[in-house]
C-alpha cells in the first residue's frame, strides 16, 4: 500500500524528460510532492510538467558537476530540503560486446549511467544530511540487467550491476543520518528506450533468436516507485523487481 505523500514533501526526478521519469514525475506530482524535474532537453521537461504549479523544470547534464550543483541549490532555494531522490537519467548504450565496444561509447555509457547517478546522490546526500529535519531517501533505478543482462549490452550492464553496488553503499553510509537507499530493478516497461532493441518486434536473445517480448504500462513501473518513496522513514525498500508479465527472464525463456 503506497503511504499518502506529506504535504510538501520535495521529489527530484532525473531524466524526467521522458519514459520512466517522466511517468514518475507526473504520478508524484499527483500524490502531492514538489517535484524538480531535470532532463537535458528543457522543453520536454516542460511538456512533463504541463504547467503544474509544484513542478521545477531544471535542465541539467548529470555528467557535468555543475550542473548537478545547479540543480540542488535550486531546489534548496525553492523549497529548503530534498526528501527523495529519483536517480533515472540513463542510456541503453551501444550494441556491442566487450571486444568490440570503443572506448568512447563505452565512457560515454558510465558517465551517463554510473557517474552521473554518483553525482546526483552525492548531492542529494549532502542536502539530507544538512537539513532539519535530517534524512531522506533515494531510490536508484536499476534494470534487470543489473541480474541478468541481454546479449551484446556489455556497457549498459555492467553500468546496472554497479548501479546495485551504489545503492547498497549509499544505504550502508547513511544509516547514522537517517538515509536509505533502494534500487528498482524493471523489465520491459513499454518506453521509447524498448523500441531500440526491439522488444515489440523481436528482441535479441541468448541463443540468437530474435523474439517479441511482453510489456506492460510504465504507469505501473512509476507506482512502483511511488510506493517506494512513500514508505514511512522506519522501513527501508532494498529492492524491487517488476517485469512484464510472462518475458523471457525467470529460468530458460
Amino acid at each position: 500500500m503506497t503511504v499518502p505523500a506529506t504535504p510538501g514533501r520535495v521529489a527530484v526526478v532525473t531524466g524526467a524528460g521522458s519514459g520512466i521519469g517522466r511517468a514518475v514525475a507526473r504520478q508524484m506530482l499527483a500524490d502531492g510532492y514538489r517535484v524538480a524535474l531535470a532532463g537535458r532537453r528543457e522543453q520536454l521537461l516542460l511538456e512533463t510538467a504541463d504547467g503544474h504549479p509544484e513542478a521545477l523544470a531544471m535542465p541539467c547534464d548529470v555528467t557535468v558537476p555543475d550542473d548537478v550543483e545547479r540543480l540542488f541549490a535550486s531546489v534548496l532555494r525553492r523549497w529548503g530540503r530534498v526528501d527523495v531522490l529519483f536517480n533515472n537519467a540513463g542510456v541503453f548504450g551501444p550494441a556491442a560486446s566487450v571486444d568490440e565496444i570503443s572506448l568512447a561509447d563505452w565512457e560515454a555509457t558510465v558517465a551517463v549511467n554510473l557517474t552521473g547517478s554518483v553525482l546526483c546522490a552525492g548531492a542529494a546526500v549532502r542536502a539530507m544530511k544538512s537539513q532539519s529535519p535530517q534524512g531522506g531517501r533515494i531510490i536508484n533505478n536499476g534494470s534487470i540487467s543489473a541480474h541478468s543482462p541481454r546479449p551484446r549490452t556489455v556497457a549498459y550492464a555492467v553500468t546496472k550491476h554497479a548501479m546495485t553496488g551504489l545503492t547498497k553503499s549509499i544505504e550502508l553510509d547513511g544509516r547514522e543520518f537517517g538515509i536509505t537507499c533502494g534500487q528498482i530493478d524493471i523489465g520491459n516497461t513499454a518506453t521509447e528506450i524498448m523500441d531500440t532493441i526491439g522488444v515489440g518486434s523481436g528482441a535479441l536473445q541468448a541463443d540468437g533468436s530474435r523474439r517479441v517480448e511482453p510489456m506492460f504500462p510504465v504507469e505501473d513501473a512509476a507506482r512502483a516507485v511511488l510506493m517506494m518513496a512513500g514508505m514511512p522513514p522506519s522501513a527501508s525498500v532494498g529492492s524491487v523487481v517488476i517485469t512484464a508479465a510472462g518475458m523471457p527472464f525467470i529460468g530458460r525463456g
